[in-house]
């Protein structure tokens, strides 16, 4: 009888454990009955009741050329495309029942048909240079299939938003539902959206980093060592739009996101060349009727905005208040080693990437600082957190190479480039003044709690891009008249400080913007009279110790890579108190000593080596000299540069540990430990019954 009790008992212990751990292993797998993303494994167990992103192949970075007659076909079509994009990822955030009741939801009802209607686009593509008499790339059709990233495991919860469906009208004339979340632009208690980020993880203390900023090394003798001020405001009068004229002429809401201008104020997507020169100018000279845009900084705190109900605004999750910067400095600067030339009337530089989180950092230039940080560490992939009294800083250096003959590329990238580590523009590209400008923001600080982040600040951008920060840039076009172009250059190339509030820096003398102890410090030329001065300076925590003005010259990416490697020429003049640091985007890594996520998902798609949405064939300049060699600068490190890490980018999804693993199947490790007990058991009654 003693030994049918033992038996039993045995055979419970091992019923019960092996129960016990096919119920918790079962569990793990199939919660909320979700998948991750279509060909690749679950990551952590993640589900789809968050905001994933889509991942789509740019189409345009494969149209190398594209014939004069088939160009606004083109440029619509591919508009069109962002705005597929824009709809299927609102689908994908707003159907949250769906998702969790279908694993392959997001395969058969967002993924398929949004490669169906991509196919059709790029149809229309193909025929369009069929009928010009061209080829396109064969490399199109296996452009249509996008892939899904998985949600961020600590995206944050909805937040209360109120919207209802809404509808829209697109580039193409249809219509297209927003559902859920997404809609209203409105967030109730002051959290952050669940479809249209940024995520606590965004979000690091710069007092918590260290160092990141090279210092400079010495110039050429043959160095054009002045700078060139222009001021033009801080869009005081509101001038907005979604337009981006650049990448998507003719095209309303091509950019998806909502824009600052300042200088020229005929920028619409229906601008011309003539529109441009015959415009209005916010700038102080009125000889530069330059156009400089960017996208807007919001705060997240439940503002309904004047586009709480727009495209490009609410209804594509650009929720929040409008935040005007306080400063807007605007500086053309040299080259450590050579002059430079004029830049030709109405040539188009794009710097950054607004689409970086998806197509990967080769192409960012994301900066992001603190005033008294700036010239210790910047930031390309994450928001700072700045300390009471210091204010969050944008800064942005433009390609300082031109290739002597066009205005604008296919990718709005190959007729301009970065200057390589020791400032040589390469493979006969010219070097021409290099615009850099530096946005100033009083910031309300974030909070941290609980892994969620209240009252978040975030960048314009398109929907897919979840709001990160590497996606921030700058977008700019030439239209300075002839004879101010002549002084810039001839200004700079002697060496000399000129422009609005020359010999102060940025903003002036004494009681200009800069102020003593702010951004222009003590300077000795005459007070601005930019409306945007403000006495005694405005950035009071900028650092103690004179600094020169500097700006960090860059080599250009080199497309495809996932890390950039790191490195960079850094060279300016001032006597200035205060400090400005521009530090393009080969000098950082992207999130400091700090950074746990990555710069961008890969996901297994075709490569993206894009602007922000479309491409057109190249624009000789007038009277450009014979097409020059067209360079691939590649990327160098100084001797002596920071070492940085050289980890590869993933998902933000991709997270976890042994520590994760173990607290979710701790059942299935006590279901073991029975099922052995009562092995060992059984094995012992057998033995004392021989």
């Amino acid at each position: 009888m003693g030994a049918q009790r033992a038996t039993f008992a045995a055979a419970a212990l091992i019923l019960g454990g092996g129960g016990l751990v096919a119920v918790n292993v079962y569990a793990s797998a199939t919660e909320s009955g979700s998948a991750g993303a279509p060909g690749q494994a679950n990551p952590s167990n993640q589900t789809w009741s968050g905001a994933g992103t889509i991942d789509c192949p740019d189409v345009g970075s494969k149209l190398a050329e594209v014939p004069q007659q088939a160009r606004a076909d083109v440029d619509k079509e591919l508009a069109l495309l962002d705005q597929q994009v824009s709809e299927a990822y609102a689908r994908m955030t707003s159907e949250q029942q769906a998702k969790a009741q279908d694993a392959d939801f997001v395969q058969s009802a967002i993924l398929g048909p949004l490669k169906e209607k991509r196919g059709a686009v790029i149809d229309r593509i193909k025929t369009g240079f069929k009928n010009a008499g061209a080829e396109a790339p064969n490399s199109l059709d296996a452009l249509a299939t996008c892939t899904a990233v998985p949600a961020d495991p600590t995206q944050n919860n909805p937040g209360g938003q109120n919207g209802n469906d809404q509808q829209q009208n697109n580039n193409g004339g249809q219509q297209g539902g927003q559902q859920g979340g997404q809609q209203g632009g409105g967030q109730q208690g002051g959290g952050t959206s669940a479809v249209s980020g940024p995520v606590a993880a965004d979000f690091v203390d710069i007092t918590t980093l260290q160092p990141n900023v090279a210092q400079k090394p010495g110039s050429g003798g043959n160095a054009s060592t002045g700078t060139f001020t222009s001021s033009c405001g801080v869009n005081a009068n509101k001038k907005f739009n979604t337009d981006n004229v650049i990448v998507a002429p003719g095209v309303t809401n091509g950019a998806h996101h909502l824009h600052d201008y300042v200088g020229n104020q005929s920028n619409d997507a229906f601008a011309t060349n003539d529109d441009l020169a015959k415009a209005a100018t916010t700038c102080q000279n009125q000889g530069d009727k330059s156009t400089y845009y960017w996208p807007v900084l919001r705060v997240q705190d439940g503002t309904q905005e004047f586009d709480a109900d727009k495209n490009g605004g609410g209804l594509e999750g650009n929720v929040g208040k409008v935040l005007q910067a306080k400063q807007a400095q605007i500086e053309f600067i040299g080259n450590p080693q050579s002059k430079v030339v004029e830049m030709p009337t109405f040539l188009r530089i794009i710097t950054g990437d607004a689409k970086a989180f998806t197509n990967g950092p080769a192409n960012a230039n994301a900066h992001w600082s603190c005033t008294g940080f700036e010239d210790k560490v910047q930031l390309t992939d994450k928001y700072p957190i700045c300390p009471q009294g210091s204010s969050v800083v944008r800064s942005f250096a433009f390609q300082s190479c031109w290739d002597g003959q066009n205005i604008d590329s296919a990718n709005h990238r190959t007729h301009v480039a970065f200057a390589d580590a020791n400032g040589n523009c390469a493979g006969g590209f010219k070097a021409i003044p290099q615009l850099t400008m530096r946005l100033v923001y009083d910031v309300p600080a974030p909070t941290l709690e609980n892994g969620q982040v209240k009252n978040p600040y975030a960048v314009d951008g398109f929907p897919e891009q979840v709001h990160k920060a590497i996606t921030d840039h700058d977008d700019f076009i030439n239209v300075f008249d002839a004879s101010l172009m002549r002084e810039m250059v001839d200004c700079i190339n002697a060496g000399r400080q000129c422009g609005d509030g020359a010999g102060g820096g940025a903003g002036g003398g004494t009681g200009g913007n800069g102020g003593t102890g702010g951004n222009g410090g003590a300077g000795t030329g005459e007070p601005s009279p930019s409306p945007d001065a403000s006495s005694g300076g405005n950035d009071a925590t900028a650092s103690a110790t004179p600094t020169d003005t500097q700006t960090t010259q860059p080599p250009a990416g080199t497309p495809g890579t996932t890390e950039p490697t790191r490195g960079g020429q850094t060279t300016g003049t001032g006597t200035g108190t205060g400090h400005t640091v521009v530090v393009p985007k080969a000098d950082i890594s992207p999130s400091a000593a700090a950074s746990d996520t990555a710069a961008a998902p890969q996901g297994g798609a075709p490569e993206h080596h894009g602007s922000e949405a479309t491409h057109r064939p190249q624009t000789p300049a007038a009277g450009a000299d014979t097409p020059s060699t067209q360079a691939t600068a590649q990327d160098t490190s100084p001797a002596g540069s920071q070492s940085q890490s050289q980890s590869q980018t993933e998902p933000q999804a991709v997270t976890g540990d042994l520590a994760d693993t173990g607290t979710n199947l701790w059942p299935a490790a006590a279901g073991g430990v029975l099922v052995i007990a009562g092995l060992v058991l059984l094995r012992r009654i057998r033995r004392g019954s021989v």
